[in-house]
């Protein structure tokens, strides 16, 4: 260890950790190309073969070119995510469950409670007294 200094060792992780981000940011970039659904095959397999081939270059070309709509579907992929996680609570929790087949009315009105809530029109404090009162 005493031939090794503590700034080359500095340097040593600095670019290790650039290293592990670029492998991120490659594997990142594939997916997207995957996923996107207004490239066609070509297009998906030129990109493919330019990151693969040029990596540096083909991945720093593909977020220059195209990291806006790459943002725009991770953003639409999150939104259908959180409606489909919502669509299955209030399914899930819809079901009777041999509760005397009053709880729709009790997950509607907490879906309704949950929408206010989240646009603002009523407070964290009000939400829970509601849902309060609801549940008893």
């Amino acid at each position: 260890m005493d031939d090794y200094p503590l700034l080359n060792l500095f340097w040593t992780m600095l670019w290790f950790f650039l290293w592990i981000m670029w492998l991120f940011l490659l594997f990142r970039v594939i997916t997207d190309i995957f996923r996107s659904h207004d490239l066609s095959g070509w297009a998906k397999a030129g990109w493919l073969i330019l990151a693969l081939v040029l990596p540096y270059l083909g991945v720093l070309a593909y977020v220059i070119a195209r990291g806006k709509s790459m943002s725009r579907r991770d953003v639409q992929e999150a939104k259908e995510r959180d409606a489909a996680f919502k669509a299955y609570i209030r399914d899930a929790a819809a079901t009777d469950g041999g509760t005397g087949g009053h709880r729709g009315n009790h997950v509607e009105d907490l879906s309704r409670l949950a929408d206010l809530k989240d646009r603002g029109a009523i407070t964290e404090d009000e939400y829970q007294r509601a849902k309060s009162k609801l549940l008893v």
